[in-house]
């Protein structure tokens, strides 16, 4: 091993310690700090200009001196363990244990930074993930293999609609070899605990791997957490075949890190202070979602993101969407209405949708009866619009009915509380709300379906038969 001593510490800025005559050191590679109180701490090496070397130092940086501190080259890049051992168990953003267990079983040693899926070997997603959710399963629906994230504002319940997603999916049909891996950053201990009890209390975690970076923590782990997360779960997904579903919160932390750092080292910001290479670095851990042809598994991403200011054009959710493919959109207003989960379904999408529903998978009116109900609640909400305008007096009965159409939609559908709806109870509750509307005004419904999912009311029943009349009797 490659031994730097202490005088070639040139500086310390943040979490950064910048050494001279490493020319041996390669980039990526973990190295070993000790002070002169004889502690190691852990770094890695994130950039390298002739024989200056910057190295990231996951435990922080106080006490670290110019003099005094020698580094030592573990003459590998950063890695994790991965195997069946480490479902169920609690673990910090490095991957080590926080549960207070034994060290997990380890099958192999995997370099945490991975690659993205081969564009040749990549497999079409074409089968949904079921998460309980009416709102998604019905009109943007998650399928196997996709990344679908989840746009926040502060304050708004994406904590409690990730884990909620964590406790209720599943792959219809298939009741085994599903698993959950969810990883937070930057979270409080608070929200650390919630998140443990939720899984905890669903029965999911026996099925998961759950990774806590937590506020206090140092920033550079903060960078390794969702790389670690994913590396679990690929070998989870395509050594052992399992589904897997990867959630991701907040991303938002992520990126805030990723700029500290890249004040650090003083590189040229981007946009509100980002680096220049954040769309870069969000595709080497979008992209290493998927499905792998010829492979049973599939890894699937749910990744949160909190926008600042309610902004969907922030930086974080506006690069992330030129990557994946769709969003889920939380409102204010809906939450505010007491909506839950508040979801807004119409800037929310899912691009992969049309793959994983229809007849085999779902069912064979999703397709048809999705558009419908967005349909009918986009009018409504033109009427909302109107309403406000002109008052209800000026509506007509077919404006009227789309009004309600759309109150009881956000309400009855979207507003779910916290029950489960399988995919056919909710397909179910769209024909239900469809029946405020005559057949013919469904014109996004072909005559089958509406024949076999929209049974024409009840002829009434016939007076029932006037007694003949008695006259006077004489």
């Amino acid at each position: 091993m490659l031994t730097v001593e202490h005088d070639a510490v040139t500086s310390v800025a943040g979490p950064l310690v910048v050494l001279d005559d490493a020319d041996d050191l390669a980039y990526g590679e973990l190295v070993d700090l000790y002070t002169t109180d004889g502690v190691a701490r852990r770094g890695q090496v994130l950039a390298l200009d002739n024989s200056y070397a910057v190295v990231q130092v996951l435990g922080g940086t106080a006490g670290i001196g110019l003099s005094g501190t020698t580094v030592t080259s573990r003459g590998r890049p950063a890695r994790t363990g991965v195997g069946l051992d480490y479902l169920g168990r609690v673990l910090d953003g490095a991957g080590r244990p926080r549960d207070d267990g034994p060290e997990p079983l380890a099958e192999d040693w995997v370099d945490v930074a991975g690659l993205p899926l081969n564009p040749v070997r990549r497999d079409h997603p074409d089968q949904m993930i079921e998460t309980g959710v009416s709102a998604i399963d019905g009109l943007l629906t998650l399928v196997r293999g996709q990344k679908l994230p989840i746009f926040s504002g502060y304050g708004l319940p994406a904590d409690d609609l990730a884990a909620r997603i964590a406790v209720q999916a599943r792959v219809p049909g298939e009741d085994d070899g599903f698993a959950v891996v969810f990883a937070a950053m930057g979270v409080t201990r608070r929200t650390a605990d919630y998140f443990t009890e939720q899984l905890r209390a669903g029965g999911a975690l026996e099925r998961s791997v759950l990774l806590l970076n937590l506020a206090q923590d140092p920033t550079p782990e903060r960078i390794l957490t969702p790389r670690v997360a994913l590396t679990i779960a690929e070998h989870l997904a395509f050594t052992h075949g399992m589904h897997v579903l990867v959630v991701l919160t907040d991303m938002t932390s992520y990126c805030e890190a990723l700029r500290e750092i890249s004040a650090a080292r003083e590189e040229l910001p981007g946009r509100r202070g980002y680096p220049g290479y954040t769309y870069t670095d969000l595709s080497t851990i979008y992209e290493r979602a998927g499905r792998v042809r010829g492979r049973p598994g599939s890894l699937t991403q749910i990744p949160i993101l909190s926008m600042p200011d309610d902004d969907i054009s922030h930086p974080v959710p506006d690069l992330t969407g030129y990557i994946t493919e769709g969003q889920i959109v939380l409102s204010r207003a809906l939450d505010r209405q007491g909506v839950s989960p508040p979801i807004d379904v119409l800037p929310s999408l899912s691009r992969l949708m049309g793959s994983g529903i229809g007849a085999g998978r779902t069912r064979e009116d999703h397709r048809p009866v999705a558009d419908q109900v967005y349909a009918c609640h986009a009018r409504g909400l033109e009427v909302r619009r109107l309403l406000s305008v002109v008052g209800e007096a000026a509506l007509s009965a077919e404006d009227r009915r789309y009004l309600e159409f759309s109150r009881r939609f956000e309400k009855e559908i979207v507003g779910q509380g916290t029950d489960r709806r399988s995919i056919t109870a909710t397909l179910d509750a769209f024909w239900s709300l469809l029946r405020i509307f005559p057949p013919e005004e469904l014109r996004r419904l072909p005559p089958n379906l509406l024949h076999r999912y929209l049974p024409a009311p009840a002829a009434p029943a016939p007076p029932a038969p006037t007694p003949p009349a008695t006259g006077p009797t004489h």
